[in-house]
């Protein structure tokens, strides 16, 4: 009787979860049948930020990405970190865990080898895209200012808000580091006091000593502690950005890329996580040249940190990347085109490439790098742009067809042959104007050294101004006020301030000989 009322009782409440379940099902498959684009490209954007949200709030505590990101907060720990770091005190008594120290043991000669030697930060996050850039000091000629420059100017106002760039100085000398932090605040002191862009470097104590490690793949030992030191300074930059945003964008110092680059990259990125098929990349690659261009989540950043740790010495930064996807989804029985098959699906190529690079002297000392990716198209020579309607002169002689006229408008970019003093460069506005900014860009990516020294720019206001305590501008001997010059980078670039008025003309005045051509590849006036 008991046994049968059992079994009565069994099948009542299968038919029951039947009756549940099969309709909630059917439900769920017609939502997601019914999802607009647009909704769909909003849930991968949330499932992006609750990802990165958990990973910055797990993971072992031992590890860089947390020491680096946890500095100054031993002092005054939250809750949250003291609750997690005597979890990890317990992990410890009952079961030696492996950690960042088994890798590098040389970190517990000094308490804070994991902690930035300098920063410049407003301590910014809840950034979409952070964009790491490690650099260092050059023998030869330095691209980073140029980067960073292309870098911004190749975004607007909504993607500067959405993003960050970290700048990763991998010298172990602070004077060598502060220098060319100075070069970085002089030219973009606006952007790290708005928090847009950071400066870090590690501690000497954080790089091993590489004298008594045996150098690997039969390198020259010179190429061997580059390349190893390389995968140290990646694992300590990633580690720095990992909390700040959703994605990290690996870059290098000496590298272009196109206009919207974010925009493009942002898009792919949600698209891609929105995909069954695609949902689990694990890199997002938009230049086909190294390690330049590659986008990851920053929640999936701890595998790469901790693989560049285990084996820095052992495989180039590049290679191990490849080594630790293709673990992640190979079998070892799977030949080498599988494999690839396989690895294509983790590893999402974007065509045509977002970023060049464009130096030729490696941070490798002696090595010359004239890599170029084919799929980025061609290098543009020129900014065209709307000016004013106005009567251009030069006195500088063109080289051919790149004449004044045509860069104004847009057309080509202005060459010129060797400046001498007093040569002018003059735009005669065919209708008074207020102006409210200029910006003039000499040189190029391929004749970095063809552009203006020691040259001014001037106006000629409606009003006459001589002599008046207004405006604070020196007077030239013919009427023009000069409001600003070239930087040590070939750009000029100011606000007219407006108590000046309209204005007739605006003019280049070159003050000594330049040995070299120049170039004009943008001139831009702001009404």
């Amino acid at each position: 009787m008991i046994r049968g009322f059992l079994k009565f009782r069994m099948r009542v409440c299968l038919y029951e979860l039947i009756v549940i379940l099969v309709p909630c099902t059917i439900l769920l498959i017609v939502i997601a049948a019914i999802l607009s684009p647009e909704q769909t490209y909003r849930m991968a954007k949330a499932q992006m930020w609750i990802q990165h949200r958990d990973s910055a709030g797990s993971t072992n505590e031992l590890s860089p990405e947390n020491i680096v990101t946890l500095e100054g907060l031993a002092a005054n720990p939250t809750p949250a970190v003291t609750r997690k770091v005597t979890t990890a005190a317990r992990l410890e008594e009952s079961l030696q865990i492996s950690s960042v120290f088994d890798f590098l043991p040389h970190l517990l000669d000094d308490s804070a080898s994991l902690q930035p030697s300098y920063v410049e930060s407003k301590r910014r996050q809840g950034v979409s895209i952070v964009l790491g850039i490690p650099t260092v000091k050059r023998d030869k000629r330095s691209y980073l200012v140029e980067t960073i420059d292309n870098l911004i100017a190749n975004m607007d106002e909504k993607e500067q808000n959405d993003t960050m760039i970290v700048v990763y100085v991998g010298e172990p000398v602070l004077e060598d580091v502060k220098t060319i932090a100075q070069q970085l605040r002089l030219r973009f002191g606006s952007f790290i006091d708005s928090g847009f862009l950071e400066i870090i470097a590690p501690p000497a104590s954080y790089y091993p000593k590489m004298d008594n490690i045996r150098p690997t793949l039969n390198d020259p030992l010179e190429r061997f502690r580059w390349r190893s030191k390389q995968n140290l300074d990646f694992a300590f930059l990633m580690a720095y950005a990992r909390p700040r945003g959703a994605f990290y964008l690996q870059l290098e110092d000496d590298i272009i890329t196109k206009k919207g680059f974010v925009t493009v990259m942002k898009n792919f990125a949600l698209q891609n996580t929105a995909k069954k098929q695609s949902s689990d990349w694990f890199v997002l690659d938009f230049c086909q040249l190294g390690f330049i261009g590659k986008m990851f989540k920053s929640s999936d950043l701890p595998w790469l940190i901790t693989f560049f740790q285990m084996f820095y010495k052992e495989q180039p930064v590049d290679w191990l990347l490849y080594y630790m996807i293709s673990t992640k989804i190979c079998r070892t029985d799977q030949n080498a085109a599988d494999c690839k098959q396989k690895v294509a699906k983790l590893w999402i190529h974007y065509e045509p490439s977002l970023f060049q690079h464009i130096g030729t002297h490696s941070s490798l000392l002696g090595k010359v790098q004239n890599l170029k990716d084919d799929q980025f198209g061609k290098i543009p020579n020129f900014i065209p742009h709307l000016n004013p309607p106005a009567e251009v002169h030069s006195s500088i002689p063109p080289y051919q067809s790149h004449t004044i006229e045509k860069a104004y408008a847009g057309e080509n970019f202005f060459w010129g042959l060797t400046p001498k003093p007093d040569d002018l460069i003059e735009f005669r506005f065919k209708q008074p104007i207020t102006l409210r900014r200029y910006v003039v860009r000499s040189g190029s990516l391929e004749k970095p050294l063809d552009r203006f020294y020691n040259t001014t720019v001037e106006v000629l206001p409606v009003d006459s101004l001589t002599g008046s305590a207004i405006v604070p501008h020196n007077v030239t001997n013919d009427g023009f006020l000069v409001v600003g010059s070239f930087d040590n980078y070939g750009k000029a670039e100011g606000v007219i301030d407006p108590k000046i008025g309209k204005l007739k003309e605006l003019r280049l005045h070159v003050h000594s000989s330049i040995d070299n051509w120049v170039i004009l590849r943008e001139t831009i006036s702001e009404l």
